[in-house]
Parts: C-alpha cells; structure tokens; sequence
C-alpha cells in the first residue's frame, strides 16, 4: 500500500513536497516512481529512484526543478517540487516498481506494480 500527501494549493514559484509511505515488506527492493495526471490528458511518469536511491531519472519537463528521494529506513519517498508552473497542476501519484524490477523500466507505466492514491496539487499563477 502506497499513501500520498503534500498537494494543495501552490503559487507558481513555489516549492511543495509530496510524500508517500510505502506499507510494504522489503521496500529497499523496490524501484520507485512519481507519476502525474493533468486534467484531460493521460498519466506520465515525473522521476524515479532506485532502490538505494542512488539512481535518478526525470522527465525533462522537471528535470532541474524537481527532486526525488527516498528513505528506506522510514520507508518514505518524497518529490519536492520547486520553481511550480500551471503546467505542472496535476494529480501526482507514487508507484512501485515490481519488486527487484530495474529502475528504467518505470519509465513506462505498464511496469508499475503498485500504485498510491493521487494527490492534488494545484498552481495558481
């Protein structure tokens, strides 16, 4: 189980972070992922992590602006979000990788095992 948090209203400009805990046995083993929905249009992936967290990957739309982590010991990962666009006003969802999956792979959304419940995060401009 995934649960996410940290949406809400955002300026543009702004710098939210989201977090999702992972309720799940082994989380060091599991490549994880933030993925996005803006209204209308279809679920993309943001940024994924590795599971030692040593590896990212961003989509350029963030790349630079955003930032994902992960703490295993807490079993957290978390996107913090700066430099906020209207663009980026969306649902956001946590996803996890099957477990011992490679990070790339993530990338395409049909390999995602496990999905969290969206947050909303809106920017006003």
């Amino acid at each position: 189980q995934l649960q996410a948090s940290g949406g809400g209203l955002v300026q543009a400009g702004g710098s939210p972070r989201l977090s999702c805990q992972a309720s799940v046995r082994a989380f060091d083993r599991y490549c994880m992922g933030w993925f996005r929905q803006a209204p209308g249009k279809e679920r993309e992936f943001v940024a994924l992590i590795s599971w030692s967290g040593g590896s990212t990957y961003y989509a350029d739309s963030v790349k630079g602006r955003f930032t994902i982590s992960r703490d295993n010991d807490k079993n957290v990962v978390y996107l913090q979000m700066s430099s906020m666009k209207p663009e980026d006003t969306a649902a956001y969802f946590c996803g996890a990788g099957k477990i011992d999956q490679a990070m790339g792979v993530l990338r395409h959304l049909s390999n995602v095992g496990y999905w969290g419940q969206g947050t909303l995060v809106t920017v006003s401009s």
